[in-house]
């Protein structure tokens, strides 16, 4: 397996509505918006300053939108063989980048590394820093395998039955989350912000915005004003882990 350089996270939103996606996620993560891209200029990168980006944006057509993952390698031709090669399937194939999909359907993209390296700062006291992944009880444990090998990253044990973790080595900006759904609905994703406080940070996103869903027990639902959810999850934005009382690794 060729080995991650760097990951993004992606936030899919719907296209006619990627302007208010654009000024929510600079707010939230204090950035800037790159040049656009695409035949219909559907991609941004989320620039920050003094580090490297690690989130974009996409305008998609069908659907509410949700997020992904885009890996960067140094041979994405490789990344592809090994993926596939663990029951992945290739959904486009654009020579030095590629859309695929996992073995329970979740979408990913592998990319050349352009060497990136430092990861973006803390912001307000939160750091998106985390791709939660949604799976059917069914295919759990199998999307979990797949993730674990595909990555190389170590996958631990969640302060929840539900969860999983993917930790990655120090100094990648992303980490994955895996969740095992109550339901068999299709696969989905969504973006997860660790916060110090996330009463404060809830506050200021709905300043900017964003209306809060509901509350779990260390997490709070919200949507963004271009209609995508993501939480806000009570975690050290620094290291990413939760309390020690809490229990996750």
């Amino acid at each position: 397996m060729d080995t991650i350089r760097w990951t993004y996270a992606f936030a899919d939103r719907p296209f006619g509505r990627l302007a208010e996606a654009h000024a929510f996620w600079t707010a939230v993560t204090g950035t800037r918006l790159s040049g656009f891209r695409g035949e219909r200029q559907e991609f941004v990168t989320l620039l920050p300053d003094g580090a490297d980006p690690c989130l974009k944006l996409q305008g998609v057509l069908d659907g509410g939108g949700g997020a992904h993952l885009d890996f960067f390698v140094d041979d994405v031709r490789a990344f592809m063989a090994a993926a596939t090669g663990l029951g992945a399937v290739t959904v486009a194939d654009h020579s030095d980048w590629a859309v695929l999909r996992s073995p329970g359907g979740q979408p990913f993209c592998a990319g050349l590394w352009q060497g990136e390296k430092v990861r973006p700062p803390v912001v307000d006291g939160s750091r998106l820093d985390q791709v939660c992944l949604d799976i059917p009880p069914a295919g759990f444990d199998a999307e979990s395998a797949f993730w674990a090998a595909l990555t190389g990253w170590d996958l631990l044990t969640g302060s929840r039955p539900e969860f999983r973790v993917l930790r990655p080595p120090a100094g990648q900006p992303v980490r994955i989350l895996l969740q095992r759904l109550d339901d068999d609905r299709p696969a989905s994703a969504h973006l997860d912000l660790a916060c110090a406080d996330i009463g404060a940070v809830r506050t200021r996103h709905e300043r900017l915005g964003a209306t809060h869903v509901q509350d779990g027990p260390h997490w709070t639902v919200m949507r963004d004003p271009a209609g995508g959810t993501y939480c806000l999850t009570g975690r050290d934005p620094g290291t990413g882990a939760l309390p020690t009382a809490v229990g996750e690794p």
